[in-house]
């Protein structure tokens, strides 16, 4: 099937149906200048892990301990887009992008974390950066999505304070050299994911478990974000800079006031805990007395002079990563002791629920608590069991309903007065998915690994229609 041929059945196959049947059908439409994007992160698409002077990260270290990670795959080769890069953005361009969230690895930058730079590392964001503008696609550039350099980790990494100050150099290098064309900047990607996952529940690397020390490594991590705004202010004139959080609708399992308590609890651990230092200047001090009360001590958060000044200086965005809701009652479950309760409505094969109107509900909460001046959906989308058919289609309704409930929620929250300017979808292509290896796929753009061929989904030739068109039907 033709490329248009596809779009067409992919966009009007609903349409279609909706008029035979006589049914109204109305088009919503997003504000003039909206961002329609695509994400990604480094080590989950680049490969190349040795190549052109590259230094290890403490994913290329995580993914050889037995049994951390699904089939024991690894992001070794990925998506091989540090070679593919060139036809990768002409495919970004098929799908009518206006805007592409990449991230920087850190130790193909400067391999050590520290020293001497890698030219030639640089020399790739230079290049993707310009073949990006050529295509009239805006780049989104994060410092930091999880590939902290091996090296740092060996001296502690996050739980070290001298790792902020080693990020403060990257940020630096980083800014000064893309800063001339790279205006949009995201500090930190889900801190809390790099908190409880890499430090308390040990899935993710660099697979330690330990709470107290991840109390230290949250600091550190909202520190060094308050030192990329710093490089962000000092080397990119016109600069628009924020941080990535997670931004999940956290719900009691039911009426119940030790229930309701749990769900402020776990609020307060996952959304609070990483909002309010770079909004309000402080810690929240319910979650704050919760964990000196549990470590029998205060003082547990390494603050120093001015730590609280440089995480709460001025932002231009917040970044909201969505995907689902959490239903909590009281237990004792780390970090918060509570209990998750399963999913109420249909999952995704993440086993996420598929809730739209948690969107709704968390850009409302953001804005109302926090007061951003802008905000974009930086991720949002789902993993579906993705199957190529035998004329080398992916079909994949699933997927496309998803998002679409998703956008509509979105554009829900933005008439009323949400100033959102931008949606990401993750992701550009299906990839390396952390602890699930390449066992779940999020992509609007399928890869067949053996062959590294690129085959647009169903989704995806929907999604380039929206695109266009500013709107959904």
């Amino acid at each position: 099937m033709k490329r248009r041929e596809f779009i067409q059945s992919a966009v009007g196959g609903a349409l279609l149906a909706q008029v035979a049947a006589g049914q109204k059908t109305s088009f919503t439409t997003f504000p003039k200048g909206f961002r329609w994007g695509t994400a990604t992160a480094s080590y989950q698409i680049e490969g190349a892990v040795n190549a052109d002077g590259r230094g290890a990260s403490i994913w290329d270290t995580f993914v050889r301990q037995k049994g951390k990670i699904k089939n024991g795959d690894t992001g070794d080769v990925a998506c091989d887009h540090y070679r593919r890069w060139a036809s990768d953005v002409a495919l970004m361009k098929r799908l009518n992008v206006n805007s592409y969230r990449f991230s920087i690895a850190w130790p193909r930058v400067i391999p050590d974390g520290r020293g001497a730079l890698n030219q030639k590392g640089l020399d790739f964001y230079d290049r993707l950066t310009d073949a990006l503008l050529k295509k009239g696609i805006e780049p989104f550039a994060t410092l930091y999505h999880w590939d902290l350099p091996q090296k740092l980790q060996d001296e502690g990494g996050w739980t070290n304070r001298a790792t902020v100050d080693a990020f403060a150099v990257y940020a630096d290098v980083v800014t000064r050299r893309l800063g001339d064309r790279v205006k949009n900047w995201m500090t930190q990607n889900e801190p809390l994911v790099t908190v409880f996952l890499g430090h308390v529940l040990g899935t993710h690397a660099p697979g330690v478990r330990d709470l107290g020390a991840s109390i230290r490594v949250s600091h550190h991590l909202n520190l060094s974000h308050g030192r990329g705004v710093q490089a962000v202010r000092a080397n990119v004139k016109n600069g628009q800079v924020g941080i990535v959080n997670v931004a999940m609708q956290v719900e009691p399992a039911s009426d119940k006031a030790e229930d309701v308590a749990a769900a402020k609890r776990q609020d307060g651990a996952l959304i609070r805990w990483f909002n309010d230092p770079i909004f309000k200047g402080e810690y929240p001090s319910d979650v704050r007395e919760s964990y000196e009360k549990l470590f029998r001590r205060q003082g547990l958060i390494p603050i120093e002079a001015g730590d609280m000044q440089a995480i709460s200086a001025p932002t231009d965005f917040l970044g909201v990563n969505y995907y689902t809701r959490q239903l909590i009652g009281a237990g004792l479950e780390p970090p918060a002791g509570t209990r998750t309760l399963p999913p109420a409505g249909p999952v995704t094969a993440m086993d996420w629920e598929i809730y739209p109107p948690g969107l709704y509900e968390v850009l409302k909460r953001l804005h109302r608590d926090y007061g951003p001046k802008a905000i974009y959906v930086t991720e949002n989308g789902a993993a579906f069991p993705d199957t190529l058919t035998p004329a080398g289609q992916v079909i994949d309704p699933q997927r496309q309903s998803y998002l679409r409930e998703h956008f509509l929620a979105a554009h829900r929250a933005l008439a009323e007065g949400v100033p959102l300017k931008g949606y990401f979808v993750w992701s550009l292509f299906d990839n390396f998915e952390w602890a699930e290896g390449y066992a779940k796929r999020f992509g609007l753009v399928y890869v067949d690994y053996p062959t590294q061929r690129r085959i647009v989904k169903q989704s995806g030739a929907w999604f380039a229609e929206v695109a266009k068109r500013n709107g959904l039907q």
